[in-house]
């Protein structure tokens, strides 16, 4: 699987919530399925994300781009740190939170 393909999939196709504020409202409501953060994401914002993510069980995946390139990704053009995907939609990403 396409890591940048089955994350712009989700976007388009599926409910995806975009930046820290979105995604860590998600996860702490349990709504989020999968998070996907970037490598360069902030790591004040990181340690709350993975804090939250793990209480709640749900799987965070790190893209190993920067939010430029997660940004450009998701088909926007502006830094996205943090992603939490809701519905897959036509996408595989949720394999993402399988691998280890």
């Amino acid at each position: 699987m396409q890591v940048e393909r089955a994350i712009r999939v989700a976007v388009d196709t599926g409910k995806v919530y975009l930046g820290a504020k979105q995604t860590l409202s998600a996860v702490r409501s349990g709504e989020a399925k999968l998070v996907v953060v970037a490598s360069n994401c902030p790591e004040h914002a990181k340690s709350d994300l993975l804090r939250f993510a793990e209480l709640a069980g749900i799987p965070v995946y790190e893209y190993p781009g920067t939010s430029l390139e997660l940004g450009a990704v998701c088909g926007k053009p502006y830094v996205v740190s943090m992603l939490a995907v809701i519905e897959a939609g036509d996408s595989d990403i949720f394999e993402l939170g399988r691998r280890k």
